[in-house]
């Protein structure tokens, strides 16, 4: 679908690109580069088709109706990823942007008992934003959580970092995430990760006979990320649809809506408004 093409000079380089995808190739980067020491231009092309392919790939289903009605269990997405990631703070920022889920009342959970001063963040967050916080240690404490936070319609559950060397912790979250029923799993993770390991990460997420794996992915720190189209690339590789982006540590103005935000990667024009939910 996305091809670089790499010569000594721009229009034979978009020459060759013109013979793979026909007149109407859609060229969607230019820079400079070496090759071996040797001075290169290089292009990143596309069909014509590109934005719409690209953008089905990207695009999340539309949230369904988030008022709830009364005594329905409220809407529950959950984000899990890496140490690291921004997992807290991207919880934050979801919880307190005014508006993003429309008029839906918002609340925030958390099941990471384990991370020094990870509660007393998110509670200092959930207090400045005026949301209800609870902290859950076990699944018998999920149906009394949910009631004192009735009145949400939506509640946001942040959760551990995954340590690879402890199966046994991992099993432990992962069931006590399972028993809430989230609707959606974002995978949080730094636009900075290698490709490769971004890939054995969500390998690690992914679903299994025993629990529910990542719905959508959710890439923070991409104002760390020197190459624009680097950000698309792994969004790309991971297959996963996204509805947000972090792109620095403000709570909560540094989130984005995440397709026009990827596709800016590559050159192509979107529109942003899509992505957030009005209602």
């Amino acid at each position: 679908m996305l091809e670089r093409f790499r010569g000594a000079d721009l229009s034979h380089v978009t020459e060759r690109a013109r013979r793979s995808f026909g007149d109407d190739v859609m060229i969607l980067h230019t820079r400079m580069v070496r090759d071996g020491g040797v001075p290169m231009v290089e292009v990143l092309a596309a069909p014509a088709t590109a934005l719409e392919r690209v953008r089905a790939r990207l695009e999340p289903a539309a949230f369904r109706t988030l008022l709830k009605q009364p005594g329905a269990r409220p809407y529950c997405i959950a984000l899990v990823g890496p140490t690291g990631a921004g997992k807290t703070t991207t919880a934050a920022k979801l919880a307190a942007r005014r508006g993003l889920f429309g008029a839906a009342r918002v609340g925030l959970v958390t099941i990471d008992t384990y991370r020094v001063g990870g509660m007393e963040q998110l509670s200092t967050y959930a207090d400045l934003a005026d949301v209800p916080f609870e902290v859950v240690y076990d699944a018998s404490e999920i149906d009394a959580a949910l009631k004192r936070m009735s009145a949400c319609d939506v509640i946001i559950v942040d959760t551990p970092g995954r340590s690879p060397a402890s199966a046994e912790l991992n099993e432990r979250w992962r069931t006590l995430l399972d028993a809430f029923k989230p609707d959606e799993v974002h995978l949080v993770l730094p636009a900075t990760l290698r490709g490769d390991l971004a890939l054995h990460v969500a390998h690690a997420y992914g679903a299994s006979r025993e629990h529910r794996g990542a719905t959508h992915m959710l890439l923070t720190k991409l104002d760390e990320v020197p190459r624009e189209t680097g950000i698309a690339d792994l969004a790309l590789s991971l297959e996963l649809p996204t509805r947000w982006i972090a792109d620095g540590q403000d709570v909560p103005t540094d989130l984005k809506p995440g397709v026009s935000r990827i596709l800016r990667g590559y050159g192509l024009p979107a529109d942003a408004e899509t992505d957030w939910v009005h209602a």
